[in-house]
């Protein structure tokens, strides 16, 4: 199948926050001489925390860094997952920096999420888990303090609030092409169909003999939906009732052939599908517009 079969990324994680900075000290006073201007010192400022990167002035503390990145290489190894040092640090970090821009832009929205909310929440998730101490010994396990918590508990939710609205956004009905196709798995099959299509062969006829249990049906499908862009870009160029030149994906072989095209809604599966595109597209311009900076 050329379509893309995936579902929402979960980029909403439940995650460790180291919160408290320590306050700097007084350096020694130094006595001025009788010729020079007396200075007013400075107030002390808050030491940051040791931290992974910060989004906008908002830390990502490394104690919550090193946390995620050990929940998730747990995961990947209990998957029977090959991962690298490096791939999961990018992978964790990069979720770490979505959630916080999808928290700081839930806040500037108007999302207020009060203290009764959160602890709403709280004994929602304590009553999941079997009662208050059974979640305190999670939150134990998994390097929280009850303070750290409710932090990754807020903006948990200030980013799934956020996330929400993003993808409700996304049209249920948008234009579409209805398309068929024929697939082969090497050029010289496809050039077959390609001569036999042009000397009057039926589409339709030879789809089926190329693919006899789909018949070669992709149905509706929207933009940014099939897998690799140049089928995309194919099939949305043709006037309905042409057929494409064929189109090399990494699954094979396709000559493609528009049916029909006008606005039509989408399948659970194309909506979750723009869906995800939307997202990934509000994040790649939220992180241009915004100031991360990375731990060196």
């Amino acid at each position: 199948m050329l379509h893309k079969r995936r579902l929402l990324p979960q980029l909403i994680l439940i995650l460790t926050l180291g919160l408290s900075a320590c306050a700097s000290l007084f350096g020694t006073p130094v006595t001025p001489t009788p010729l020079e201007p007396t200075h007013t010192p400075e107030p002390p400022t808050a030491t940051p925390p040791p931290s992974a990167a910060t989004v906008n002035g908002e830390f990502i503390t490394l104690t919550e860094f090193q946390a995620e990145l050990g929940r998730y290489e747990s995961a990947q190894s209990a998957l029977g997952r090959a991962f690298t040092e490096e791939d999961a640090n990018s992978v964790v970090l990069d979720d770490l920096i979505a959630q916080v821009l999808l928290s700081q832009a839930a806040r500037e929205a108007g999302f207020d999420l009060t203290e009764s909310d959160l602890k709403s929440r709280e004994e929602a998730l304590a009553a999941e888990a079997g009662g208050a101490e059974a979640l305190s010994k999670w939150k134990s396990d998994h390097g929280y303090d009850d303070a750290s918590f409710r932090v990754a508990l807020k903006r948990s939710a200030e980013s799934a609030w956020m996330r929400d609205k993003i993808i409700s956004e996304v049209p249920t009905t948008v234009e579409q092409v209805h398309v068929r196709q024929i697939l082969t798995y090497n050029l010289e099959d496809a050039q077959a169909a390609l001569a036999e299509l042009n000397a009057g062969t039926d589409f339709d006829e030879l789809a089926a003999a190329y693919d006899s249990f789909t018949r070669g049906e992709l149905g509706w499908v929207p933009r940014g939906y099939l897998l690799d862009p140049k089928a995309d870009e194919a099939v949305f160029a043709l006037q309905v009732g042409a057929t494409s030149d064929i189109i090399e994906t990494d699954i094979g072989f396709h000559i493609f052939k528009v049916i029909e095209r006008a606005d039509h809604p989408l399948t659970p599966d194309a909506l979750l599908t723009l869906q995800e595109q939307a997202l990934k597209e509000w994040l790649a311009e939220q992180r241009a517009q915004s100031e991360i900076i990375l731990a060196p």
